[in-house]
C-alpha cells in the first residue's frame, strides 16, 4: 500500500492561499486531492493524471490548482482565495482511492 504524509495547512484568513504538499511512499497513475468537513462526509477536490492532466470539484474551480512532481512522489495543492466553507482536513490519496488514509492536515479559513 501506497502510504501519504500531507502537510501545509493552517490557519487563514478568507482571501488568502496555502499550498499543500503530499509525500507518498509511491506515486500512481491518478492522484487527487479530498477534503473532509466536520459532520460530512470526504469529497474529492481535485485529481491528476501522470500526464498532468486535472480535474476539480466545482466548489474549487478557478480557485485551487493540484500538480504533481513524480521525481519527488509529491503532489500539491495550490489554494487561493480561500473561503471559509473550504475549512476541512485535507488528504491526498489514489483516485479512486484505495490506500489507508494519511493523517491529513487540516486547513481552517477564519477572520
Amino acid at each position: 500500500q501506497v502510504q501519504f504524509v500531507e502537510s501545509g495547512g493552517g490557519l487563514v484568513q478568507p482571501g488568502g492561499s496555502l499550498r499543500l504538499s503530499c509525500a507518498a511512499s509511491g506515486i500512481y497513475y491518478s492522484m487527487a486531492w479530498y477534503r473532509q468537513a466536520p459532520g460530512k462526509q470526504r469529497e474529492l477536490v481535485a485529481s491528476i493524471r501522470s500526464g498532468g492532466s486535472s480535474n476539480y470539484g466545482d466548489s474549487v474551480k478557478g480557485r485551487f490548482t493540484i500538480s504533481r512532481d513524480n521525481a519527488k512522489n509529491t503532489v500539491y495543492l495550490q489554494m487561493n482565495s480561500l473561503k471559509p466553507e473550504d475549512t476541512a482536513v485535507y488528504y491526498c490519496n489514489r483516485y479512486p482511492p484505495r490506500d489507508s488514509w494519511g493523517q491529513g492536515t487540516q486547513v481552517t479559513v477564519s477572520s
